[in-house]
């Protein structure tokens, strides 16, 4: 099993010091590797914290979520931290490019976080390669501001995939685009799922792309559906 959630739950302190707020209770999941999941809810109902929860961006205040075994809240931050870079990929809503990088540089910005042993040269023809698969390789030498929202989106796509992730976690990736970018970028979430055999994790809004993946779950009253 590539991710496992055991009775998960998250709780954040009170500003007026009483009870804490549980956001999260009780989550159990369990996700095989090249699955495809959407996990749908209104506003504020917790799909963000279960994403970072996820992807161990936050810990549990109880419970245990585990990839590949290994249970993410026995590792210390700089453990986490190359769990975070060399097996997950992030997508979010806003793309988080760097506006001073170009596109290129933008996507080779994981690789450098990975350590000195890597292979600079391999790491540059991965991203060429990756950039003309989703058609951005004309733009691989602009900056951000010169593509549209889906070209920078789909460089946010690759950015995340540069390291070659066994799991990519998507915050509303097509929350901020018009139709057609949005379908374009489903388009291709869908492509690396069914043809790479990449295990992806949805949160979404949109039952458009909810319907595309394997299997949708509801987050109710801090469980889920």
């Amino acid at each position: 099993m590539l991710l496992e959630l055991d009775q998960v739950t998250k709780t954040y302190p009170s500003p007026e010091g009483g009870a804490g707020v549980a956001v999260l209770s009780g989550i159990t999941l369990a996700v095989e590797a090249g699955r495809s999941i959407a996990i749908v809810g209104p506003s504020g109902s917790g799909k963000s914290t279960l994403l970072n929860l996820i992807g161990a961006l936050d810990r549990p205040t109880e419970g245990r979520v585990s990839l590949e075994g290994r249970d993410l809240a026995g590792l210390d931050e700089r453990a986490l931290a190359r769990v975070r870079n060399r097996k997950i990929g992030f997508v979010f809503q806003l793309h988080h490019l760097l506006p001073q990088l170009t596109v290129l540089e933008n996507v080779l910005v994981p690789t450098l976080a990975a350590g000195h042993r890597r292979d600079p040269h391999a790491d540059q023809a991965r991203a060429e390669a990756l950039l003309d698969r989703v058609g951005l390789s004309e733009w691989a030498h602009h900056r951000p501001a010169q593509l549209s929202g889906g070209q920078r989106q789909r460089a946010a796509v690759v950015r995340a995939l540069i390291n070659e992730p066994r799991l990519l976690l998507a915050d509303e990736p097509t929350g901020s685009l018009d139709q057609a970018s949005a379908e374009n970028i489903a388009d291709l979430l869908v492509e690396l799922n069914r043809e790479d055999g990449l295990t992806l994790i949805v949160v979404t809004h949109a039952t458009s792309l909810a319907d595309r993946m394997g299997k949708t779950y509801h987050l109710v009253k801090g469980g889920l559906q």
